[in-house]
């Protein structure tokens, strides 16, 4: 049984993100000066401080960049779940986001693997972003 997760409060900064993740869409900011993909949602470019940044979708496709397997809860919302598989994805774009892996063996991960995500609602009016091996 999954417990409910602990749900993210959205912010006017962050809410496009959210709002994609909703319609299964991931959306990232792109800069319009530099070209850099960014992530988290922010209000200006992390590499050269540009407000000009338009929210734009991505496949979300990405590779395994590590892992670490969790036998104790992270966290008590995690308490009935057991195992976590805890990830961080380098999105094709190049940002890194941390995530769970979800419908996986731990014995089929490794570094490097492709994988897709998964949109994960909440009892919430949010969307999690998680990944599965693809």
């Amino acid at each position: 049984m999954q417990p409910a997760p602990i749900v993210p409060d959205p912010t006017p900064t962050s809410q496009p993100f959210w709002d994609g993740l909703a319609r299964g869409e991931v959306m990232l900011q792109h800069c319009d000066d530099c070209g850099e993909w960014v992530y988290y949602p922010r209000a200006f470019c992390s590499k050269c401080l540009s407000a000009n940044m338009t929210w734009t979708e991505i496949s979300g496709e990405g590779t395994l960049y590590t892992f670490t397997v969790a036998r104790q809860p992270t966290t008590p919302a995690f308490a009935e779940v057991g195992v976590q598989m805890l990830a961080v994805i380098e999105l094709d774009e190049g940002p890194k986001v941390t995530t769970t892996i979800e419908n996986a063996a731990e014995e089929d991960l490794v570094i490097g693997a492709r994988v897709r995500p998964v949109f994960a609602p909440t009892s919430g009016d949010v969307t999690l972003l998680r990944y599965e091996l693809a």
